[in-house]
């Protein structure tokens, strides 16, 4: 059992602490709005009733047990002194997280694993050079108690001694960590879904298809395979050949990104902001946040013990 500090109890926050909590281990969590904080525990709670309801987590998983499990405080230096792993969780501004690692920096110790949850950033010049040796990147996604996929980057100083130990403890909770040579912005998953953004904003903008055609062709085309073959495995199922000949007749030209999308622009000016504003690309029927979060998180976890029954199909 580690001592875990998380910095950050937003969106991806409180649910990495629900991870380690449920890993086994001792948790800390804090963020600077007071908000945000009070607002975890229930949000942990709900989706620790939800896992329960699907057999993910056994029935000594209560409401109490899970709170000894987390301990929530208004206080950084609490929240981090003497913690054997710190994860910073918070926006993904650089003055932020500079700032935050220069606070946390003299309450570290010269053995803590210093964490960046961050998407895309490179956070390692914004990390005191004396913390270096022992900082790097783990990165969840959302929500991070269903998706098991955990990014693991080193910084160009990073000791790999450190990287091990997140391996490691990543992979004793039943999580999948991928550890990366080196820091690319958005890694492997978060670099093909932002490929599919940019095609999926060329069709929708240029007229060629509506938002319920483009995620019908993704979910019984694309998603059918993905689960079991990925797409390289996918590839030898095609034929090298075929991906060699499309390769050279250039069958597909990218999008060029622009930063921009029209379709993105007028939903946000109509106030179609997702599920959280009840309508984004679609209308969610006035359903309340909380109860499509359900709805989401009990269909993954249905599909999540069907792809696990049922294995991937992989070569070595």
């Amino acid at each position: 059992m580690s001592e875990i500090a998380i910095l950050g109890a937003g969106i991806m926050g409180h649910g990495i602490a629900l991870v380690f909590a449920l890993g086994g281990h001792q948790v800390r969590l804090t963020d600077s709005r007071a908000e945000t904080l009070e607002k975890a525990p229930g949000l942990m709670e709900a989706a620790l009733e939800t896992l329960r309801e699907a057999g993910e987590a056994d029935a000594s998983w209560t409401a109490e047990r899970l709170r000894d499990a987390i301990r929530c405080s208004a206080s950084p230096a609490e929240t981090v002194r003497g913690a054997e792993v710190v994860i910073e969780a918070i926006t993904e501004l650089p003055d932020a997280k500079r700032a935050l690692f220069a606070e946390i920096d003299p309450l570290l110790g010269d053995d803590t694993i210093l964490a960046s949850n961050t998407s895309y950033l490179d956070v390692f010049p914004l990390i005191p050079a004396r913390r270096q040796r022992q900082a790097l990147i783990a990165h969840w996604y959302t929500p991070p108690y269903l998706v098991d996929l955990v990014d693991i980057v080193p910084g160009p100083e990073t000791d790999p001694a450190f990287v091990e130990r997140m391996r490691a403890l990543i992979e004793g909770m039943g999580q999948v960590p991928i550890v990366l040579k080196k820091f690319i912005s958005g890694y492997i998953a978060n670099r093909i879904q932002s490929a599919i953004t940019l095609e999926v904003f060329k069709l929708l903008d240029e007229g060629y298809a509506t938002a319920r055609e483009i995620d019908d062709a993704i979910i019984h085309g694309l998603a059918l395979r993905i689960p079991i073959l990925g797409h390289l495995a996918k590839a030898d199922f095609t034929g090298i050949e075929l991906v060699r000949n499309a390769l050279a007749n250039r069958t597909y030209d990218p999008p060029v990104p622009t930063g921009r999308s029209e379709s993105v622009d007028r939903l946000v000016g109509e106030g179609r902001t997702g599920v959280m504003a009840g309508k984004g690309f679609f209308d969610w029927g006035g359903r309340s946040p909380a109860d499509l979060f359900r709805d989401r998180d009990r269909r993954l976890l249905a599909l999540k013990k069907a792809l696990r029954e049922i294995g991937p199909l992989t070569g070595e």
